[in-house]
């Protein structure tokens, strides 16, 4: 496949080796375990990863990079061909959880972490190269100009961790931004308890609607009454000119349940 092929599918090829022995790590990788790689690559990560694990699941999109994959000589490595977001997970993962890592490619990585997301009964824990600015929203903390409902939702249900920052000299050809590592450790029960997550998601956004206005600014323009709105404000203790990156989840899932009844 071409320079240009491959640049339209976003891939970075990351080569520096204490950034990929920072990835290793953060994984975790055990011998009696299945780990998911997506985006393999030439297997830059994917050959010492094998070496530690007792199978390796790859998922490679680009028909260039095959051969780098099928030619490695691991008995433990299972090359699937195909687009991430085009293949569904119950068809070639294990009924057991599974850990999952990967250098995603950058024009993909919100649409594939969603994706993740909503079948997060499948895997333990991910460890993920993503662009600096959604790994930062990811990790995101209440009351930093970086929370989202990106973060709110993946915390729920994730313990995430920042693990290092990458500059763009670590990759061939190197992007245009920086990039980061970060982990999503499953937990074993939400934060909150929140029974429909697309509804909540949906919920979320239009708090976030205008992210420079107040919340309660958000929720008028969702068609909540101001009456309504400062009630509720109120009796979830949040504060009437609170901004929506000011507001904590607990804080969110009461006026999710209340807006809702």
């Amino acid at each position: 496949m071409s320079g240009t092929r491959r640049k339209a599918l976003g891939q970075h090829f990351l080569k520096s080796q204490k950034v990929l022995n920072k990835i290793i790590e953060a994984i975790e990788p055990r011998a009696d375990e299945t780990v998911l790689e997506i985006g393999a690559g030439k297997g830059a990560l994917t050959f010492p990863l094998a070496e530690r694990v007792g199978r390796l699941i790859c998922v490679e999109k680009d028909p260039g990079l095959w051969p780098y994959l099928e030619n490695a000589g691991s008995s433990n490595i299972t090359l699937v061909k195909g687009d991430i977001l085009e293949l569904d997970f119950i068809r070639f993962l294990p009924e057991q959880p599974v850990k999952v890592v990967g250098n995603l490619p950058y024009s993909i990585s919100t649409p594939l972490l969603f994706k993740i997301y909503a079948c997060r009964e499948q895997f333990t824990r991910g460890v993920f190269m993503l662009q600096k600015e959604v790994a930062d929203r990811v990790c995101a903390s209440v009351g930093t100009k970086k929370l989202a409902p990106l973060s709110l939702l993946f915390q729920n249900r994730f313990e995430t961790r920042l693990h290092c920052n990458v500059p763009p000299g670590s990759f061939s050809p190197p992007p245009k931004v920086d990039s980061a590592v970060i982990s999503l450790t499953k937990r074993d029960t939400p934060l909150v308890d929140i029974r429909d997550d697309d509804k909540f998601s949906a919920f979320l956004h239009r708090c976030f609607q205008q992210r420079r206005k107040k919340l309660s600014n958000n929720l008028k323009a969702a068609g909540f009454s101001l009456e309504l709105i400062q009630k509720i404000l109120s009796d979830c203790a949040i504060p009437q000119n609170a901004r929506p990156e000011q507001v904590g989840l607990k804080s969110f899932a009461c006026l999710y349940h209340a807006f809702l009844k």
